[in-house]
């Protein structure tokens, strides 16, 4: 409870001895009673529930931190788990595996716009002093067969030039064999904007999983690189790239019109083989699951911020069709 409110609730609501009659301090205490129902309810009118009051209504992580990342160069374990958050999406990134953990962004109407491809992939300048920055000709498609695969996608982001550049900073990027980049994903990719562009809005998550992948040159499970200093290091060829999208109407108020109107949520998750053929028997509809799944083979807490009863319920279920 925040301190002035706690303050008001703690005045001393008697009076000094001697200068009221019983009946008068009963009345008193009725007439008290009733304003603290009166300041209760304007307490709650002017602070409606909210997912995280860390992140504001549409921020990538409202409704909570999956892996609670951090950017504390001294906390344990941060150079496996590194927050890096940016206008246009918000990521944890892992300097062994030279990937992103996971990629978090908020798509409405106001994302989509007219702005042209950058086709800019470049490192990522942000990245603490000292880490390796993947660059463009890393991944080596001629000899590993591996797209240099978007988490948040270019098209998510064209409201303007500036937006659509930042998808192409390498930490953005997994090594995505062909047909799940270009099948697969990308029929995701565009439904998720097929809804918004109907009315809708969406949080959503998505990253890689597991270790190993067969592109257009065979099976791997690394991508190597050397850095200017000499180390030797690999770019962490995934098995999967999984994806949650929490969908709603577009409108204010999130968390209220969630908790109020939860049937009116639609929830996608999907786990996709990363490998050459993942598109041969259809599209991603094949590969739907449970957020349930995605946590047991993640371990990451999605939605941790909403009441207990219905993220259970949304993270059990799987879409149907």
């Amino acid at each position: 409870m925040p301190s002035f409110y706690y303050n008001i609730a703690k005045i001393d609501f008697y009076p000094p001895k001697n200068t009221l009659t019983k009946n008068e301090c009963i009345l008193q205490l009725i007439k008290m009673k009733r304003l603290s129902v009166v300041l209760f309810t304007i307490f709650f009118l002017i602070f409606p529930g909210v997912a995280d009051d860390s992140y504001a209504e549409n921020m990538p992580l409202y409704w909570g931190n999956p892996s609670d990342a951090g950017s504390d160069l001294e906390a344990d374990g941060v150079e496996e788990n590194y927050l890096m958050e940016k206008p246009q999406f918000t990521l944890s990134y892992n300097s062994k595996s030279l990937n992103p953990n996971w990629v978090a962004w908020h798509l409405c109407s106001a994302d989509l716009g007219e702005a042209d491809r950058a086709d800019n992939f470049r490192p990522d300048t942000e990245l603490p002093e000292g880490w390796y920055a993947v660059r463009k000709n890393d991944y080596k498609f001629t000899y590993y067969g591996f797209d240099r695969g978007h988490i948040c996608p270019s098209a998510d982001r064209t409201a303007t030039s500036q937006d659509n550049s930042m998808t192409f900073l390498m930490t953005n990027m997994v090594p995505q064999a062909p047909d799940n980049n270009r099948i697969v994903w990308v029929a995701l990719e565009k439904y998720e904007r097929e809804l918004v562009l109907a009315g809708k809005e969406a949080y959503i998550f998505a990253g890689p999983y597991g270790v190993g992948g067969s592109g257009d040159k065979g099976y791997f499970e690394e991508i190597s690189v050397k850095a200017k200093d000499g180390r030797e290091l690999a770019i962490t060829v995934p098995a999967y790239t999984w994806k949650i999208l929490l969908i709603l109407p577009e409108g204010e108020e999130d968390f209220s019109r969630l908790v109020e109107r939860a049937d009116e949520l639609e929830v996608i998750a999907v786990c996709v083989p990363n490998q050459k053929g993942c598109g041969k028997n259809g599209s991603w509809q094949q590969y739907v699951c449970s957020v349930d799944y995605i946590e047991e083979i993640t371990g990451y807490d999605f939605f941790e911020l909403l009441p207990d009863d219905i993220e259970e319920e949304i993270e059990s279920k799987v879409m149907s069709w």
